[in-house]
């Protein structure tokens, strides 16, 4: 079931241009870390100190009522495996500092604890995936959620969605 709606939500559109006057507006968000699409510096990841990523969140759509935050890495041999989830984020938080300490919900990840837990993959180069979920309620879960119980939550009431894709491999 989880399976099946992570893929309904990665099938979405990642983001949403409203229009405000003449200027074009995109939900994003992105990292002074990391391009889109390249590599995640070692301090971010279990080779490194392990401290969460510094985020920017642009353009949040003006109905939100708060914000969620997953990261996923798809590229396991037991499918995806969760590094982060945080919800209940204000929707007037748009940046987070590296190694920030949340002071909102944050669920289980796959680790079995909650919180960031960085790339840490076994051998070869794996996709992280940052998704920000631009949401028209406050979420009614525990810090013992899993990524499905937020997915679940998340149903019907995502205004927008953005995502950022960095990669990493070890030496």
């Amino acid at each position: 079931m989880a399976l099946s709606i992570f893929f309904e939500f990665n099938q979405m559109p990642k983001t949403v241009s409203p229009m405000s006057g003449n200027n074009l507006q995109t939900f994003s968000v992105s990292s002074s870390a990391f391009e889109d699409q390249g590599n995640i510096p070692s301090e971010f990841t279990c080779d490194g100190q392990n401290v969460s990523l510094p985020l920017s969140i642009a353009n949040v759509p003006k109905d939100t009522k708060t914000l969620s935050l997953i990261m996923t890495d798809p590229d396991t041999s037991k499918g995806n495996f969760t590094h982060w989830t945080a919800w209940n984020i204000p929707y007037t938080k748009t940046e987070f500092a590296k190694g920030e300490q949340f002071d909102f919900p944050q669920g289980k990840t796959s680790f079995g604890i909650s919180g960031y837990r960085g790339p840490c993959p076994p051998s070869g180069t794996h996709r992280y995936f940052i998704e920000i979920y631009a949401l028209d309620t406050q979420l009614d879960l525990t810090e013992e959620s899993s990524v499905a119980d937020l997915q679940n939550a998340m149903t019907g009431h995502i205004i927008s969605e953005s995502s950022l894709m960095g990669k990493y491999s070890r030496n």
